[in-house]
């Protein structure tokens, strides 16, 4: 159905190369107060309508940085979905907090935020809701559960997504996002966290630079609390300011292309693309979502229709895996460490209690499609449509092979 590859990406030209040169030849390469990450948080405020804009090293970093400025730490616990990346829960651990997972709506792969409530507990420090793929989660039903407690946007996923108008990741308490090379926004490794909260920004700040003031001398050394050094460097803030004059029109595009291969798929059988709820105003399309029904393709196995997909010169994956179920998740929470933190019964009971069936079911029926898929014209979104159609048509020979 399709020879040759897909839109490139990063898409780049004498623009990044340029800033690139000027920051090497100015021999200024780390954070100094003036320079490119600065203004790209200047920058990124503006386009997020965020007061404050920390840049990071990476959306980890960001995540890792916001939990412990909200003061998440050990005997907490964090609410967060299993349809993400390790990231989301690898923070939670480095805090020696407890993650507690949420089950999945299948139908928009967010958080089902109507089961946040009855996972909250007298432990619960932080709810982390993950805008999948650049969609949103229900952010109103759960700020309605948490009430005070913290929301931490996990938006790395989501630049330029918004809810109800408001630009994901400055709903709650604060947002994270990615810069990571697979970005719509793309530095190679990068990250920010953004908030409205002026304390909770110092807090960041501090804590990403080795726990020195906001407002500390040049280069004094007094500290204000512990911290890493989980700083962005001027040749990624450049990268950053320069990938932000085509942010938005590529959003634009993916858009368009969504929307119509949504079109397109809604019509064939056993395939049923990504649902964004009702206040989800903008997606992002970091990914384009669908599950794959194998009993209305002869009831082969999604393997074999990810194989006939290839063999039709069109990209895809299976996305995630259940990651409340993975193996080192257990090992840690039943380690010695943890046992000096908490309750024994509670951590006995961990794996049983944070079962997702949802979750387990949408990780065999998930197909992924990358974001630079949607910046090609329409007919590449009819070719990934004709390409299902006839490996609908021919299932049953496939089932033969």
């Amino acid at each position: 159905m399709r020879r040759g590859g897909y839109t490139s990406w990063p898409k780049f030209d004498g623009l990044e190369e340029k800033a690139l040169v000027d920051v090497l030849r100015s021999g200024r390469w780390g954070r100094h107060g003036t320079g490119n990450v600065e203004a790209f948080e200047k920058s990124y405020a503006e386009l997020t309508g965020a007061r404050h804009v920390l840049a990071t090293a990476n959306g980890t970093s960001a995540l890792f940085t916001s939990l412990n400025a909200l003061g998440v730490g050990p005997g907490d616990e964090v609410i967060l979905p299993p349809y993400t990346f390790v990231a989301t829960v690898n923070v939670v651990l480095l805090q020696h907090a407890l993650p507690v997972f949420v089950d999945t709506d299948i139908d928009s792969f967010q958080i089902d935020a109507r089961k946040v409530a009855s996972k909250i507990t007298d432990r619960t420090a932080a709810i982390v809701p993950v805008h999948m793929a650049g969609g949103a989660a229900d952010l109103d039903t759960v700020l309605k559960a948490a009430g005070k407690i913290p929301v931490l946007e996990d938006a790395c996923q989501a630049h330029l997504g918004e809810w109800r108008g408001k630009k994901l990741g400055t709903v709650g308490a604060a947002g994270c996002f990615s810069f990571q090379a697979s970005k719509n926004l793309n530095s190679g490794e990068g990250g920010a966290v953004t908030t409205n909260d002026a304390g909770l920004f110092e807090r960041c700040y501090s804590f990403h630079t080795n726990g020195r003031a906001l407002k500390a001398a040049p280069g004094g050394l007094a500290y204000t609390s512990g911290g890493a050094n989980l700083r962005l460097t001027e040749f990624q803030a450049a990268l950053l300011r320069s990938q932000m004059t085509r942010v938005e029109a590529q959003s634009r595009i993916r858009d368009e292309n969504a929307r119509y291969l949504t079109s397109l798929l809604e019509k064939i059988p056993g395939i049923k693309p990504v649902k964004n709820y009702e206040g989800c105003t903008r997606s992002a399309w970091h990914l384009f979502m669908l599950r794959y029904d194998k009993e209305a393709f002869a009831g082969i196995p999604r393997a074999t229709f990810l194989k006939a997909l290839s063999a039709e010169g069109i990209r895809s994956s299976s996305g995630y895996t259940p990651l409340n179920k993975e193996p080192f998740l257990k090992q840690t929470v039943l380690s010695k460490g943890y046992k000096r933190i908490y309750p024994e019964k509670l951590l006995n009971e961990w794996y049983d209690r944070n079962q997702c069936p949802e979750n387990d079911r949408l990780c065999q029926e998930a197909v992924w499609f990358t974001q630079n898929m949607l910046l090609g014209p329409r007919t590449d979104m009819e070719q990934i449509a004709a390409a299902i159609t006839k490996i609908q048509v021919q299932a049953a020979e496939l089932r033969k092979i």
